[in-house]
């Protein structure tokens, strides 16, 4: 292991590195790694279903509801915590992360493309203005739904509510309507189904045209999203790096890969490339 991770750093001392990052590396914050070994994954609910059918638009916002506190509260890993120090250290481009939680802002990273959004945010499906999840319209959300449990914890949050026709069938809660236009409410968060942010996207394709080295940090790479960041690195010469425990999807065509966990690797390679441990 000690001689990969310093393969790894010596890859990525000559800077242009671009991290692409997935659950694996909130997994030590308490979010579950959705797609680890042993997990089985729940179908979601479609954005078409969510848009076109009232009971999932109460059940999406009821899940919702319960548990975003539990993600807020959260605190970034060392692995968030590494990314940062390598930016800072001039090292790292920036991060395109598949996570919604928010963790790499809130550890102080400055550009963040957030690929699939955000659980800390509401946009309108009308007008398409978004809002912070902690405000006026959480207001709105709580006032109308004044007896909500909030679920503290965080294995439980429902990023995407899952496709639970019985359940969804005994929500009651009271879906938000937008403050600004009086449109239909959501999520922040992509949808199976739902075009990607296009800012967010376009981003993170810039970044991967600039960089000279890819990381993918605590992501199995099964969702396109991230693959396709990493192949316009790729077409554009860059070299690719991966750290994660268990296999990836892109794992035929690295030039390295470290089976382990983010905050242990990241954190020995910024210790490595900026001289002082954080």
């Amino acid at each position: 292991m000690d001689t990969q991770v310093e393969a790894l750093a010596q890859m990525m001392s000559g800077g242009a590195v671009l991290a692409v990052t997935g659950a694996g590396i909130s997994t030590d914050a308490g979010i579950p790694d959705y797609r680890g070994p042993g997990r089985k994954e729940e179908p979601s609910v479609f954005y078409d279903q969510f848009i076109s059918d009232p009971v999932w638009q109460r059940w999406v916002w009821q899940r919702n509801e319960e548990t975003w506190r539990s993600v807020a509260a959260l605190k970034p890993t060392e692995g968030h915590k590494a990314l940062v120090r390598l930016e800072e250290a001039g090292l790292l481009l920036g991060v395109a992360t598949q996570n919604v939680d928010n963790l790499h802002s809130a550890a102080g990273s400055q550009n963040v493309a957030e690929l699939h959004g955000s659980f800390m945010r509401v946009a309108c499906t009308q007008c398409r203005e978004t809002f912070p999840r902690d405000g006026i319209v959480n207001d709105i959300i709580q006032s109308a739904n004044p007896n909500i449990i909030h679920d503290p914890d965080p294995a439980h949050a429902a990023v995407l509510a899952s496709a639970d026709r019985a359940k969804a069938e005994k929500s009651t809660f009271t879906v938000p309507l937008c403050p600004q236009c009086g449109g239909l409410l959501k999520p922040d968060i992509t949808f199976f189904g739902e075009s990607l942010p296009g800012d967010a996207l376009d981003a993170a394709l810039d970044m991967a045209r600039r960089a000279d080295f890819v990381l993918v940090a605590g992501s199995s790479m099964y969702v396109q999203t991230g693959v396709w960041v990493v192949r316009e690195a790729l077409a554009r010469g860059a070299r690719l790096g991966v750290v994660n425990r268990g296999a990836t999807a892109v794992d035929e065509i690295a030039d390295i890969r470290i089976d382990g966990g983010c905050s242990e690797v990241l954190s020995e390679i910024a210790d490595m490339l900026t001289g002082a441990k954080g």
